[in-house]
C-alpha cells in the first residue's frame, strides 16, 4: 500500500497526527504494536492513573464529609471494583480512538513498525507476518518507557515500574517511591490516602523540581500531613528484593539509611523508544540523550521524516505530543503552521492537592533578568474553597513589573488543573495581567482566586 503519511505509534501524539492528516485529505495509516490504540497515555499512563486518583479523591471527600454534617458509616475501598472502573475507562477511550481513525479514513496496522529508509515502513505483526508500506512522509510517535536501574531490576511484584503498579491486585501496606517527580508523587498521593505507608526518596533538594519552589514546598507539607515520609537530597544505592518485600538502602549526606516496603516503585524518568526502529537507514539524528533531533516543524534531519511526543526532547506531556502531531500533519499538508511556544506549556500534577502551572517559575524569571512582581492569593480567603472544605493552596502570578506581562502562573489547590486554563490563555494571547483583573469573575467560585491574584498584581486588590 502507498500513503501520503504513515504514523508509527498511536498514543496521543500519533493518533491525533493521523486524525489531523486524514482530515486534511492525506492518505494516512497508523501503525501500533499494542493490541488496542491509544498508546502509553491511555493504557499505562495518564488515563488509568487519573482514574485511580479520582477513586482516592472520592474516598477522601466521603471521609471529610462528616465535617459538613454528611455522615457515611462503614466507607471502604473495594480495590477490585476500582480496577474494574479503570479498565472500563481505558476500553471506552480505546474504542473512541478506533472510531476516530475510522471516521477520518485512517488505515490501522497492528504490529511493530520499523523504517526501511525514509519512504518505507515495515510492519511485523504478532504472528510474524510482514507488510511493507510505501509512504511520502513518516511521523515517528514511538514514545518512551520506564527507566530501569541495575540495582533495582523490575520483577513486577515487589520492584515495580509505573506500568506494573497500575495493575497491582491490592492496596499495598507499604510503598517506597524512588523518585519524587510527577509520576512518583501521583502514586504516593493516591496510595497514602488509601492507607498505605508511603516513603518518597528524591535525589534533588525538593520534590517535583520543575514546578515553582513555593508549590513544591506547599505540596511537601500537604503530603507529609497526609502521612507521607518524604526524604530529599538522598541517593538510592541498593534495593534488596526479598520476594515478598524489599529493603531500599540510600545515602543521606554520608549516612546510610534504609526503608523496608512491600512494594518499591521506581519512577526516575522515562528514556525514549528510539532503538530498533530503523533510524540507521535514514539521516535521522539523535541528541546526546538519545532523543530524536527535530526542528520547529518537528521535522528530522531526514526530509519527510517527523518525530513527536516522548521520543523528542520536548515536555513529556500528552497534550504537548498532540499539539506536535497537529503541527507535523499540517506542515506535511503545506498549511504553514506556526512553531509551538513551549514556554507556555500547561503542566499538571493530579495529586491532592493538585498542582498546575504555565510559564516561568519565580527563580527562572529572576535568572533571566526580568524585573518581576510576585502576587499571591491564598484559597484560605476564597469563599467557594471554604464551602468545599479545601482551603489549602494559592494562586501565584509572576508578572513583569513595568508592563504587566504575565510571565508565569502557578496554582496549588482545589481544581487547579482546570483553573489554569484562563491565565494560560491570557499568557498565550499576551493579555496583560490588568486585563485579567478587570474581567468580572462570578461569585462564589474557585476561579475568583485567579481574579484576586491578578488584582494584586495590577495594584487593585479587592481583599488585602
Amino acid at each position: 500500500m502507498s500513503y501520503d503519511v504513515v504514523v508509527i505509534g498511536s498514543g496521543p501524539g500519533g493518533y491525533i497526527a493521523a486524525a489531523r492528516a486524514g482530515s486534511l485529505g492525506l492518505k494516512t495509516a497508523v501503525v501500533e504494536k499494542d493490541k488496542d490504540l491509544g498508546g502509553t497515555c491511555l493504557h499505562r499512563g495518564c488515563i488509568p492513573t487519573k482514574a485511580l486518583l479520582h477513586a482516592a479523591d472520592v474516598y477522601g471527600e466521603i471521609q471529610e464529609a462528616a465535617k459538613m454534617g454528611v455522615v457515611a458509616d462503614g466507607v471502604r475501598v473495594e480495590w477490585a471494583k476500582v480496577m474494574k472502573h479503570k479498565t472500563q475507562v481505558i476500553k471506552s477511550n480505546a474504542a473512541g480512538v478506533a472510531h476516530l481513525m475510522k471516521g477520518r479514513k485512517v488505515d490501522v496496522y497492528k504490529g511493530f513498525g520499523k523504517l526501511n529508509g525514509p519512504n518505507q515502513v515495515v510492519v511485523t505483526a504478532e504472528d510474524g507476518s510482514v507488510e511493507t508500506l510505501q509512504t511520502k512522509n513518516v511521523i515517528l510517535a514511538t514514545g518512551s518507557k520506564p527507566r530501569e536501574f541495575g540495582f533495582a531490576p523490575f520483577d513486577g511484584k515487589v520492584v515495580m515500574s509505573s506500568d506494573h503498579i497500575l495493575d497491582i491486585d491490592r492496596i499495598p501496606g507499604s510503598l517506597c517511591v524512588i523518585g519524587g517527580g510527577v509520576i512518583g508523587i501521583e502514586f504516593a498521593s493516591l496510595l497514602v490516602r488509601l492507607g498505605t505507608k508511603v516513603t518518597v526518596l528524591e535525589a534533588l533538594d525538593r520534590i517535583v523540581a520543575p514546578c515553582d519552589k513555593d508549590m513544591s514546598k506547599a505540596l511537601t507539607k500537604e503530603l507529609q500531613r497526609q502521612g507521607c515520609d518524604i526524604k530529599t537530597g538522598v541517593m538510592v544505592k541498593q534495593v534488596d528484593n526479598k520476594g515478598d518485600r524489599a529493603v531500599v538502602s540510600f545515602d543521606d549526606n554520608g549516612s546510610t539509611g534504609t526503608v523496608e516496603a512491600e512494594v518499591v516503585l521506581v519512577s526516575a524518568g522515562r528514556p525514549p523508544l528510539t532503538q530498533n526502529i530503523g533510524l540507521e537507514t535514514t539521516r535521522v539524528a539523535l541528541d546526546e540523550r538519545g532523543f530524536i533531533a527535530v526542528d520547529g516543524m518537528m521535522q528530522t534531519a531526514e526530509p519527510g521524516v517527523y518525530a513527536i511526543g516522548d521520543c523528542v526532547n520536548t515536555p513529556w506531556l500528552a497534550h504537548v505530543a498532540s499539539a506536535e502531531g497537529m503541527l507535523a500533519a499540517e506542515h506535511i499538508a503545506g498549511d504553514g503552521p506556526a512553531a509551538l511556544n513551549y514556554d507556555h506549556t500547561p503542566c499538571c500534577i493530579y495529586s491532592e492537592p493538585p498542582l498546575a502551572w504555565s510559564g516561568l517559575t519565580e527563580d527562572q524569571a529572576r535568572e533571566q533578568g526580568h524585573d518581576i512582581k510576585v502576587s499571591k492569593f491564598d484559597f484560605a480567603r476564597n469563599a467557594k474553597a471554604a464551602i468545599l472544605g479545601k482551603k489549602r493552596g494559592f494562586v501565584k502570578f509572576i508578572t513583569d513589573k513595568q508592563y504587566g506581562e504575565i510571565l508565569g502562573v502557578h496554582i496549588i489547590g482545589p481544581q487547579a488543573t482546570d483553573l489554569l486554563a484562563e491565565p494560560a490563555l491570557a499568557m498565550a494571547m499576551e493579555i496583560p495581567v490588568d486585563e485579567v483583573a478587570r474581567t468580572v469573575h462570578a461569585h462564589p467560585t474557585l476561579y475568583e482566586a485567579i481574579w484576586e491574584a491578578a488584582s494584586i498584581a495590577a495594584d487593585r486588590a479587592a481583599h488585602g
